[in-house]
């Protein structure tokens, strides 16, 4: 049955960011398809923990402070002290700043760059060998339509910039990796309703903008998101690696 392979039974999945927002509804997506989540974040969130154990997920949580330089080995490490091996990676965890480049400072820059993609090449790397080992695995990460366009009216430089780094690692990683069964993919989303965006949201010399260059005419919703997730991350995927796959409701057709 071609659904079937959508199921994700007894597969070991790690969501970095998993807390909230797209994290959180792709955590609840793979675990309802049958998937063991680990949810990796700063501090716990009980609202978090709440929706997953209505949804009837088997989820556990990791702290973990990504912009410390061991902090991806230290997470997988623990993920397979666990649950003995790793066959999901989900690197969504991200910051956003926005600010005029000229008064940029070297170290908001850096701030972004370690988060968005130091943090992302360090969690790929540690994964590849406990994927090596199990003769597969899959790692989805979190780009955005920031790296494929320069969104206006904020400006915001150094998040463009790291997001387009994003979806390159991942074609690039995917290519090297793909004869050992491992696929690497990427999900580029628009204007998605989380705490992320919120300001953006409520910014209404931001909003109106957002709103009026995207054809579908409103902001996605995390579970949006969260299918294609799941999607990339199956058996349903399974000729799909190295792919950057945007989910903005047309934004970038304009």
């Amino acid at each position: 049955m071609i659904f079937d392979r959508f199921r994700l039974d007894g597969q070991m999945a790690l969501v970095t960011g998993g807390t909230r927002g797209i994290g959180l509804a792709i955590a609840e997506a793979l675990g309802e398809a049958g998937a063991i989540v680990l949810i990796a974040g700063r501090s716990r969130n009980a609202a978090a923990a709440d929706r997953l154990a209505k949804a009837g997920v088997e989820y556990d949580f990791i702290a973990v402070d990504l912009t410390k330089d061991d902090a991806a080995d230290a997470l997988v490490t623990e993920t397979l002290s666990r649950t003995g091996r790793l066959d999901i990676l989900v690197n969504n965890a991200g910051i956003a700043i926005h600010g005029d480049s000229g008064e940029f400072s070297d170290a908001v820059w850096r701030e972004i760059m370690t988060v968005n993609v130091d943090a992302v090449f360090r969690a790929c790397r540690a994964a590849l060998a406990p994927m090596r080992r199990q003769g597969g695995g899959v790692i989805l990460n979190i780009g955005s339509i920031s790296g494929i366009v320069s969104n206006i009216p904020q400006n915001q430089v150094a998040y463009n910039t790291s997001k387009a780094a994003v979806h390159m690692m991942t074609k690039s990683l995917a290519s090297e990796v793909a004869a050992e069964n491992i696929r690497i993919n990427a999900i580029a989303p628009g204007y998605i309703e989380t705490d992320l965006s919120r300001g953006g949201i409520d910014n209404p010399d931001w909003f109106p903008t957002w709103r009026s260059m995207t054809p579908m005419g409103r902001v996605g919703q995390p579970e949006e998101v969260a299918g294609a997730a799941l999607f990339l991350c199956s058996a349903a995927a399974s000729y799909v690696t190295g792919e950057v796959l945007v989910i903005d409701g047309g934004y970038t057709t304009r």
